[in-house]
């Protein structure tokens, strides 16, 4: 039988996964609180500075540890330094001055720190799901009905 340890990939770092996950869950686990809350409960001093310790923590997590564990996890585990250079499938990314016909030269570490941007662009969007979702909570939509020429809303009986 052959045994497989996953997480000794070299694609799995635990600090990274773990951070990512507990920050997601954290960052959702406003969704269900803010359909348990009444909307326009006044809030308490407590409530507002708990609240408050709340989010700056989960953009903590969001901001500054999630990236830099993956940092950390391309430069040790996965060796994505600047002298490592992507040349892609049939050398399509060889750079000129390598003999390739690519413009310019892309190393492993600006795909680390793409990729770094990508995972703040997904908190960012994430951050502003959850801003917008907590504020209109209370709204209800309405359906509007189609009118009549004398401006009464018509209604089909079945």
């Amino acid at each position: 039988m052959l045994a497989i340890d996953i997480l000794k990939w070299p694609g799995m770092n635990q600090a990274f996964i773990f951070s990512f996950v507990v920050t997601t869950a954290m960052a959702l686990a406003v969704i269900p609180y803010g359909k348990r809350r009444p909307v326009g409960t006044p809030v308490t001093w407590g409530e507002a500075m708990v609240g408050s310790v709340y989010v700056f923590f989960v953009m903590f997590l969001a901001f500054g540890v999630v990236p830099h564990q993956f940092i950390v996890h391309a430069d040790n585990d996965l060796g994505w330094r600047k002298d490592k250079l992507i040349y892609g499938p049939f050398d399509l990314l060889k750079h000129k001055a390598g003999g390739g016909n690519f413009p310019f030269t892309v190393s492993y570490e600006a795909l680390r720190d793409i990729l770094v941007v990508v995972i703040h662009v997904i908190y960012i969007g994430l951050m502003i799901y959850l801003f917008v979702w907590w504020q209109k909570r209370g709204e209800k939509t309405n359906k509007e009905l189609e009118t009549s020429s004398y401006g009464r809303p018509l209604v089909r009986k079945s």
